[in-house]
Protein backbone atom coordinates (compact mmCIF):
# COMPACT_ATOMS: atom_id res chain seq x y z
CA UNK A 1 0.00 0.00 0.00
CA UNK A 2 1.41 3.34 -1.07
CA UNK A 3 0.79 6.39 1.05
CA UNK A 4 0.09 9.67 -0.71
CA UNK A 5 2.04 12.70 0.43
CA UNK A 6 -0.28 15.53 1.38
CA UNK A 7 0.39 19.23 1.64
CA UNK A 8 -1.25 21.88 3.81
CA UNK A 9 -2.17 24.86 1.66
CA UNK A 10 -3.83 28.16 2.52
CA UNK A 11 -5.94 29.76 -0.19
CA UNK A 12 -7.17 33.34 -0.18
CA UNK A 13 -10.58 33.88 -1.78
CA UNK A 14 -12.02 37.17 -2.99
CA UNK A 15 -14.96 38.40 -5.05
CA UNK A 16 -16.65 41.72 -5.75
CA UNK A 17 -18.78 40.91 -8.81
CA UNK A 18 -21.74 38.60 -9.24
CA UNK A 19 -20.97 35.23 -10.81
CA UNK A 20 -23.12 32.33 -11.95
CA UNK A 21 -23.15 31.32 -8.25
CA UNK A 22 -24.76 34.63 -7.23
CA UNK A 23 -23.55 37.50 -5.06
CA UNK A 24 -19.88 37.81 -4.07
CA UNK A 25 -20.64 36.11 -0.71
CA UNK A 26 -22.47 33.28 -2.49
CA UNK A 27 -19.55 33.01 -4.92
CA UNK A 28 -17.06 32.60 -2.04
CA UNK A 29 -19.26 29.90 -0.47
CA UNK A 30 -19.52 28.08 -3.82
CA UNK A 31 -15.76 28.42 -4.38
CA UNK A 32 -15.08 26.81 -0.99
CA UNK A 33 -17.30 23.91 -2.07
CA UNK A 34 -15.28 23.74 -5.31
CA UNK A 35 -12.07 23.54 -3.25
CA UNK A 36 -13.53 20.46 -1.55
CA UNK A 37 -13.39 18.75 -4.96
CA UNK A 38 -9.58 19.04 -5.05
CA UNK A 39 -8.72 18.46 -1.40
CA UNK A 40 -10.00 18.41 2.15
CA UNK A 41 -10.98 21.82 3.53
CA UNK A 42 -9.74 21.61 7.12
CA UNK A 43 -10.60 25.18 8.17
CA UNK A 44 -12.25 28.23 6.73
CA UNK A 45 -12.50 31.77 7.97
CA UNK A 46 -15.45 34.05 8.35
CA UNK A 47 -16.44 36.10 5.32
CA UNK A 48 -14.97 39.59 5.47
CA UNK A 49 -16.16 42.68 3.66
CA UNK A 50 -13.10 44.63 2.59
CA UNK A 51 -12.37 47.90 0.86
CA UNK A 52 -10.74 47.57 -2.56
CA UNK A 53 -6.97 48.04 -2.78
CA UNK A 54 -5.22 49.56 -5.80
CA UNK A 55 -8.18 50.46 -7.99
CA UNK A 56 -10.46 51.97 -5.35
CA UNK A 57 -13.36 52.91 -7.67
CA UNK A 58 -15.00 49.48 -7.56
CA UNK A 59 -17.36 47.57 -5.26
CA UNK A 60 -16.19 46.29 -1.87
CA UNK A 61 -14.81 42.75 -1.82
CA UNK A 62 -15.86 39.71 0.12
CA UNK A 63 -12.76 37.82 1.27
CA UNK A 64 -12.01 34.62 3.14
CA UNK A 65 -9.21 32.09 3.63
CA UNK A 66 -9.46 28.31 3.53
CA UNK A 67 -6.97 25.70 4.73
CA UNK A 68 -6.75 22.75 2.38
CA UNK A 69 -5.05 19.34 2.52
CA UNK A 70 -4.08 18.28 -1.00
CA UNK A 71 -2.00 15.65 -2.72
CA UNK A 72 -1.04 17.96 -5.60
CA UNK A 73 2.25 19.78 -5.91
CA UNK A 74 2.01 23.56 -5.47
CA UNK A 75 2.21 24.08 -9.26
CA UNK A 76 -0.56 21.56 -9.93
CA UNK A 77 -2.67 23.10 -7.15
CA UNK A 78 -2.22 26.56 -8.65
CA UNK A 79 -3.46 25.25 -12.01
CA UNK A 80 -6.56 23.79 -10.33
CA UNK A 81 -7.21 27.11 -8.58
CA UNK A 82 -6.99 28.98 -11.89
CA UNK A 83 -9.37 26.44 -13.43
CA UNK A 84 -11.90 27.12 -10.64
CA UNK A 85 -11.55 30.87 -11.28
CA UNK A 86 -12.35 30.32 -14.96
CA UNK A 87 -15.44 28.25 -14.06
CA UNK A 88 -16.66 31.24 -12.06
CA UNK A 89 -16.14 33.58 -15.02
CA UNK A 90 -12.70 35.06 -14.41
CA UNK A 91 -10.11 35.27 -17.16
CA UNK A 92 -6.81 36.57 -15.77
CA UNK A 93 -5.57 37.29 -19.31
CA UNK A 94 -8.28 39.91 -19.92
CA UNK A 95 -9.10 41.22 -16.43
CA UNK A 96 -7.28 44.21 -14.95
CA UNK A 97 -4.90 43.38 -12.09
CA UNK A 98 -6.48 44.55 -8.80
CA UNK A 99 -9.68 45.28 -10.74
CA UNK A 100 -13.20 43.95 -10.22
CA UNK A 101 -13.53 40.17 -10.45
CA UNK A 102 -16.00 37.36 -10.03
CA UNK A 103 -13.46 35.24 -8.17
CA UNK A 104 -9.85 35.54 -7.12
CA UNK A 105 -8.06 32.52 -5.65
CA UNK A 106 -4.57 33.18 -4.33
CA UNK A 107 -2.26 30.41 -3.18
CA UNK A 108 -0.87 32.00 -0.01
CA UNK A 109 1.22 29.28 1.62
CA UNK A 110 1.97 25.60 1.10
CA UNK A 111 3.59 23.81 4.02
CA UNK A 112 6.64 25.94 4.81
CA UNK A 113 7.78 26.10 1.21
CA UNK A 114 9.61 29.04 -0.32
CA UNK A 115 9.18 29.01 -4.10
CA UNK A 116 10.11 31.64 -6.67
CA UNK A 117 9.45 30.62 -10.27
CA UNK A 118 8.00 32.55 -13.21
CA UNK A 119 4.57 31.05 -12.46
CA UNK A 120 4.51 30.73 -8.66
CA UNK A 121 5.76 32.63 -5.62
CA UNK A 122 5.35 31.14 -2.16
CA UNK A 123 4.65 32.53 0.27
CA UNK A 124 2.40 34.94 -1.64
CA UNK A 125 4.58 38.05 -2.08
CA UNK A 126 2.03 40.52 -0.65
CA UNK A 127 0.75 38.30 2.18
CA UNK A 128 2.37 40.26 5.01
CA UNK A 129 1.12 43.62 3.65
CA UNK A 130 -2.61 42.88 3.32
CA UNK A 131 -5.07 43.12 6.19
CA UNK A 132 -7.80 41.60 3.98
CA UNK A 133 -5.69 38.41 3.80
CA UNK A 134 -4.06 38.43 7.22
CA UNK A 135 -7.30 38.97 9.17
CA UNK A 136 -9.01 35.79 7.86
CA UNK A 137 -5.73 33.84 7.88
CA UNK A 138 -5.00 34.83 11.48
CA UNK A 139 -8.55 33.82 12.38
CA UNK A 140 -7.98 30.19 11.32
CA UNK A 141 -4.20 29.86 11.85
CA UNK A 142 -2.99 32.54 14.29
CA UNK A 143 0.22 30.66 15.21
CA UNK A 144 1.16 29.76 11.64
CA UNK A 145 4.58 31.23 10.83
CA UNK A 146 5.54 33.01 7.65
CA UNK A 147 8.42 30.92 6.22
CA UNK A 148 10.50 33.99 5.31
CA UNK A 149 9.61 36.52 8.00
CA UNK A 150 9.27 33.87 10.76
CA UNK A 151 6.49 35.90 12.39
CA UNK A 152 3.10 34.41 13.18
CA UNK A 153 0.03 35.47 11.23
CA UNK A 154 -1.35 37.09 14.39
CA UNK A 155 1.86 39.09 14.91
CA UNK A 156 1.94 40.19 11.29
CA UNK A 157 -1.68 41.34 11.50
CA UNK A 158 -0.97 43.26 14.71
CA UNK A 159 2.07 44.92 13.09
CA UNK A 160 0.11 46.37 10.17
CA UNK A 161 -0.40 50.12 10.20
CA UNK A 162 -3.95 51.25 10.95
CA UNK A 163 -4.16 53.55 7.93
CA UNK A 164 -5.14 53.53 4.28
CA UNK A 165 -5.94 50.13 2.77
CA UNK A 166 -4.83 48.46 6.01
CA UNK A 167 -7.00 50.43 8.40
CA UNK A 168 -9.03 48.29 10.77
CA UNK A 169 -12.17 49.93 9.36
CA UNK A 170 -11.35 48.65 5.85
CA UNK A 171 -11.88 45.01 6.88
CA UNK A 172 -14.90 43.79 8.84
CA UNK A 173 -16.49 40.40 9.48
CA UNK A 174 -19.52 40.00 7.30
CA UNK A 175 -20.52 36.47 8.32
CA UNK A 176 -19.05 33.67 10.40
CA UNK A 177 -18.36 30.35 8.68
CA UNK A 178 -21.33 28.14 7.85
CA UNK A 179 -21.71 25.20 10.19
CA UNK A 180 -21.55 21.87 8.36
Amino acid sequence: MTSVETHKAYVGLGSNLHSLAGTPAQTIEAAIRALEQIGKVTARSSLYETAPVGITEQPAFVNAVAALEVAESPDALLEKLLEIERKFGRDRKTSAPKGPRTLDLDLLLVDGLIVNTPTLSLPHPALAERRFVLAPLAEIAPSLRHPVLHATMRDQLTALPDSGANSRDSVRILRSPSVK
